[in-house]
């Protein structure tokens, strides 16, 4: 039987579930990322937003710019993890495999569950219906008889919309008199190269297959294939021990200079990390730290230390990393873990049968966090769950910054 496949992609969900939760916001341009005084860019945007030219990625500024009069919110990303935990509850009773892309979108496999293309569109509008009356939200669903064609189907008639795409004959069909940036695999720096060799529309793609594939080699005969509708990929579930690396970064108001208050940084930015990790039961054997300076260049540096998911170990890490780069104007901080496994797959240390390391470990975090409860007046240790907490982090490192 030839697959099924749904693709799964909820509408603006950042700003949905903000105006899903505050109906005051509802029809006005909300605009999800940094505020306009600050550094940063759009994570998402109503649609309403959309209408003035603004998306997400665009430099926080030049929205403020198009849209004056929006409504500008910091992200709430436990919320956010919240409801798409109950989305993708929905979604995966309905498939035999499923394939998480991000929180609000998933490759569903419903062959064996649909049995043929009537069965997938009942799946499909039965998706749409308890998403909207479970967690008043829509999404947009695409059925196809391949991962690309199902995620090109289900932007055709965004939002809240519904669209079919059964065969490979559909797909070029519908897509070979469009610009090529239609594919999902061609970015704007292809497309300007393709163009740049005339190469413009799908069915350009096809009738210069041998051109493409000079061009880009390996990826340009994946283009070539795409743009006939060939593609054979399953859904692969996924398993957070495939993730490369758990991290968490921030970006400074301020370019900062003061490497002393950056290691404070690293500390909280490693207690977030721990949190991620133990959230899957993940252990990593490295650590990463990444800094962007204020001429915008960045870099990472990595170190292999054996199996780890504690904040004591990443945070000193980092610290050690920290000491050997250069020291000038810091924008961006980040710390994380890499080389990740699950519980089955770690390989157990001295450390996990003595109590006495454990100890260690915990006296060393309190240590450190009572220092910097005293050096800022703020309750770190008794109030770690809330400095995490969507915007909160944020919010904190920033009086630190200006207190320090």
């Amino acid at each position: 039987m030839e697959q099924i496949i749904i693709h799964v992609d909820m509408d603006a969900f950042y700003a949905s579930v903000e105006m899903r939760d505050d109906p005051t916001l509802r029809g006005k341009p909300l605009i999800i990322g940094s505020l306009p005084h600050e550094r940063g860019v759009v994570a998402t945007c109503s649609y309403e937003a959309r209408k003035f030219g603004v998306h997400s990625a665009m430099n926080i500024k030049e929205a403020y710019r198009l849209c004056p009069n929006g409504v500008y919110m910091h992200p709430n990303f436990e919320k956010y993890r919240t409801v798409s935990q109950q989305l993708h509850a929905i979604w995966d009773s309905y498939a035999t495999a499923s394939e998480t892309i991000a929180l609000d979108e998933a490759y569903l496999d419903v062959t064996e569950r649909a049995g043929d293309f009537e069965g997938a569109r009942r799946i499909a509008h039965e998706i749409k219906r308890r998403t909207r009356e479970e967690l008043h939200l829509t999404c947009s669903v695409g059925v196809a008889y391949s991962k690309t064609a199902a995620k090109t189907a289900s932007e055709e008639k965004k939002p809240d919309g519904y669209y079919e795409i059964p065969t490979a004959e559909d797909f070029v069909r519908l897509l070979s008199d469009r610009d090529v940036r239609v594919l999902y695999t061609v970015g704007a720096k292809t497309a300007e190269k393709l163009r740049s060799a005339g190469i413009s529309t799908v069915r350009d793609i096809q009738e210069h297959a041998e051109a493409v594939e000079q061009m880009f080699g390996k990826q340009g005969r994946w283009i070539v294939q795409i743009a006939n509708g060939i593609d054979d990929r399953r859904v692969v579930p996924y398993r957070p021990e495939d993730a490369k690396s758990v991290s968490r970064e921030l970006t400074f108001q301020e370019d900062v200079e003061n490497f002393a208050f950056l290691q404070d940084v690293l500390l909280l930015l490693a207690l977030s990390v721990e949190r991620r990790a133990k959230r899957h039961a993940l252990h990593g054997r490295g650590v990463t730290l990444k800094l962007t300076y204020a001429d915008m260049k960045s870099i990472t540096r990595s170190k292999l230390i054996g199996d780890c998911d504690d904040a004591v170990t990443i945070y000193e890490t980092a610290c050690e990393l920290l000491r050997e780069v250069k020291h000038r104007p810091v924008r961006l901080i980040g710390a994380g873990l890499y080389n990740l496994s699950g519980e089955e797959g770690r390989q157990l240390s001295l450390d996990d049968f003595m109590e006495d390391a454990q100890l260690l470990r915990a006296k060393k975090l309190q240590r450190v966090l009572y220092a910097l409860q005293a050096h800022y007046g703020l309750d770190f240790a008794g109030h770690l769950d809330e400095i995490f907490q969507g915007e909160t982090l944020y919010k904190t490192v920033e009086y630190m910054r200006r207190h320090y």
